[in-house]
């Protein structure tokens, strides 16, 4: 039993090219590569949640947290999971629900079984909260849910306003791990993106958080951005040097929905975001400063300067990790089913404040989960390995997949090793369009049933890119 390529063709393949870096696809068409699904009806899901958490589980089996924190006082031009504007009074509600939340979901006889390895804080811009409610909010984390003794707490938000009360709170409250999402420190870019302050203000704040080596410090750049031209882009990558900041995430811009950034390049306001082969130019030589500087490599688009940044939550909760997700549009998975909470802030709050299920959609993961989630993990590292792949019905999966890897050797996407598949540059660059493919190779195995394909979006609610990436 092997993948029928007939069954596939160049969207899974990729073309032909002498520059498959810049060529091999079209254009990248989400951010995260997702599995089959199938719908939980809506009478039915309380239910299921009551049996998937009424379960205590191994504590060999490593979990993570997602807490959403649905509000920003600025909306990004390229961002399309905007929820609600911030204002004192909402964010000082919800935070008092979200407690609520943390309490009830802390009292499951699941949560308290095992241990959560990696915690997340993200939005929207949980920076948002008051200093108080940050150190409220991570006293609250400790007290109330298992962790295991190394486990990673990552606060996400902005320099903007991040004042020096607001990190000791932070470190009061025990967060050891600070993401902050600069995009770019050029002013010009930063200001076509709707992001505050100017480039100057950004790098002395960065710089400043760095020094004080209390917790590793990690920055966000956006690659293709309107006006952030190669030459911006390399002054962006030095600018991180400069900083100090510990760890560094490159992520390709993908503009879609209803993100005003569309808006603005047709009205002529700005210009157009960066061609695909320009974006890929940018990521070749993202790689290759990050390896002159001697950087290590985490991941496809994850490096850091030091042992200290390990980026748990971004790998684990790619693997067979399960994620609890709290809060408004939070999004997680338990016992083999995708979970998303409302995303409207007034319906979050009613179910909270009536006692009822924060579960907006659920899905009943495929019959492929494990392996899909291994290739995932696989592809996301740069290297799938065959001992890593579960078996599929008894086969080996690397063999099952070894003809379309096979094709993608061909196409200079991949290198293929007895045991091991080795993304190229192209490859890496790639890698959701090829994790994606191999995904749905391996569905081609299955019987047909009803199930769909899930691709996971950036969350399509933000807090799945948390879930997923």
């Amino acid at each position: 039993m092997k993948i029928d390529l007939n069954q596939l063709n160049d969207s899974h393949f990729g073309i032909s090219t002498p520059d498959p870096l810049r060529f091999a696809f079209n254009k990248k068409s989400s951010p995260h590569a997702g599995g089959m699904s199938e719908p939980v009806k809506s009478e039915d899901r309380a239910k299921v949640f009551q049996q998937i958490t009424s379960n205590a589980v191994a504590k060999s089996h490593k979990r993570c947290l997602y807490i959403h924190i649905p509000f920003c006082r600025v909306r990004c031009t390229f961002c399309n999971f905007f929820q609600n504007a911030a204002s004192r009074k909402l964010v000082d509600d919800y935070f008092e629900a979200l407690l609520l939340e943390i309490k009830l979901k802390s009292q499951l006889e699941w949560t308290q079984s095992g241990l959560f390895h990696a915690v997340y804080i993200g939005g929207g811009t949980p920076t948002d909260l008051s200093p108080d409610q940050v150190e409220r909010l991570g006293n609250a984390i400790h007290g109330s849910f298992p962790l295991s003794t190394d486990c990673e707490i990552t606060l996400e938000g902005r320099t903007n306003r991040f004042t020096d009360e607001m990190f000791e709170k932070a470190l009061a409250g025990g967060f050891n791990r600070f993401s902050f999402g600069v995009q770019s420190f050029n002013t010009q870019v930063r200001r076509s993106a709707k992001r505050l302050d100017d480039r100057e203000v950004v790098l002395e704040r960065v710089a400043s958080l760095s020094a004080t080596d209390e917790a590793p410090i990690i920055i966000d750049l956006l690659y293709g951005l309107p006006y952030q031209t190669l030459e911006v882009f390399e002054q962006d990558l030095s600018d991180f040097m400069a900083t100090g900041a510990h760890g560094v995430d490159l992520y390709q811009l993908v503009v879609g929905g209803t993100a005003p950034m569309l808006n603005m390049v047709e009205k002529g306001r700005i210009p157009p975001p960066a061609t695909t082969p320009d974006k890929a130019s940018m990521y070749e030589f993202g790689v290759n400063f990050m390896r002159k500087h001697h950087i290590k490599q985490l991941s496809v688009n994850h490096w850091a300067r030091d042992n200290r940044e390990r980026s748990q939550y971004n790998s684990l909760a790619k693997t067979y990790a399960e994620v609890l997700p709290i809060g408004c549009g939070a999004g997680g998975n338990i016992g083999g089913y995708g979970l998303m909470h409302h995303r409207s802030l007034e319906t979050y709050m009613t179910a909270i404040k009536n006692g009822d299920s924060t579960v907006a959609m659920m899905v009943k993961q495929g019959p492929n989960e494990f392996i899909n989630a291994a290739l995932k993990v696989g592809f996301d590292s740069g290297v799938v390995r065959r001992s890593e792949l579960p078996a599929f019905k008894g086969s080996d999966t690397f063999d099952l997949l070894t003809p379309l890897f096979q094709v993608w050797q061909s196409r200079g996407l991949v290198e293929l090793e007895r045991d091991y598949l080795v993304l190229t540059l192209a490859g890496s660059f790639w890698v959701v369009t090829l994790a994606q493919s191999a995904i749905e190779a391996m569905n081609t195995l299955n019987k047909p049933n009803v199930m769909h394909s899930h691709k996971s979006q950036h969350s399509d609610n933000k807090s799945f890119a948390k879930v997923a990436r």
